[in-house]
């Protein structure tokens, strides 16, 4: 009869903490979809959009599915990156500490929009916005300033991947309208991020890797505007034939771009 008791508590003690787990669980997820579409837009100043996370504490896995970056005002197009998926793979028990542990981040296929009036660009605006928001300008951090936004819970990511990405490129031109191309993004890959005691802020996380992401994509772009230049029957498609000025003046504008470091 005890060994019955004994064995009857076990059991209901093992229920207990599976239906804590699940309870978490369901609870993270909504918490993991709050906190993205309640800080990203104070750390970026556009609209952040997340349609699900779902997070397996089982696993260690979680994916994030329909996620938008919008931009800024003055910006047409109407995102600056989307992802369908992302997935990643994190240690359990970490959840439940001072820092979580991402062994793994994975965004595949995302498409990111490079919009430049060849003076500025979305993602140039973006990351400015991110920096001055978390004090983050540069490689090395500066003295975070105090804001509200981005919890206070610590990260810690081994390995961060991007790959199979595209980068819609749109150019408007002075007199010649907008102007578009889409080319490949080159694969990102970060590794060791946040690996030390004080781990990384989500701020610094999203700042670290949007100025990657910034970078690689400027360079994709300008492989494009460069084909753009090259190409003066592309400037002028569905223009009429006085357009001489136009194109010299676009011309100077794409020249001066591609000569920026």
């Amino acid at each position: 009869m005890i060994k019955k008791i004994i064995i009857g508590g076990i059991a209901g003690v093992v229920l207990l903490l599976v239906a804590v787990v699940i309870f978490v669980s369901f609870s993270l997820d909504g918490a993991i979809r709050r906190a993205i579409v309640t800080y990203g837009p104070q750390l970026t100043k556009t609209d952040v959009k997340l349609d699900s996370a779902s997070l397996s504490l089982f696993s260690g896995s979680a994916t994030l599915k329909g996620f938008v970056l919008g931009n800024p005002p003055g910006f047409k197009s109407p995102f600056a990156m989307q992802v369908g998926t992302a997935s990643l793979a994190l240690q359990p028990r970490s959840v439940f500490g001072p820092k979580v542990i991402i062994r793994s981040f994975n965004l595949k296929s995302p498409e990111i929009t490079f919009d430049t009036d060849l003076r500025n660009n979305n993602l140039s605006k973006i990351l400015a916005n991110v920096e001055e928001t978390t004090g983050t300008a540069g490689e090395t951090p500066q003295k975070p300033k105090e804001t509200k936004a981005g919890p206070g819970k610590k990260l810690e990511v081994d390995d961060f991947l991007i790959s199979g990405g595209k980068v819609h490129v749109a150019v408007t031109l002075p007199a010649l309208g907008e102007r578009s191309a889409t080319v490949s993004l080159p694969e990102i890959h970060l590794t060791a991020l946040g690996t030390n005691a004080d781990g990384i802020t989500a701020a610094e996380l999203t700042s670290k890797v949007l100025r990657v992401v910034e970078q690689e994509a400027a360079k994709a772009a300008s492989s494009a505007i460069e084909e753009l230049r090259k190409n003066p029957a592309a400037l002028t498609r569905g223009l009429g034939t006085n357009t001489s000025d136009a194109v010299n003046q676009a011309t100077k504008g794409l020249n001066d771009f591609l000569k920026k470091p």
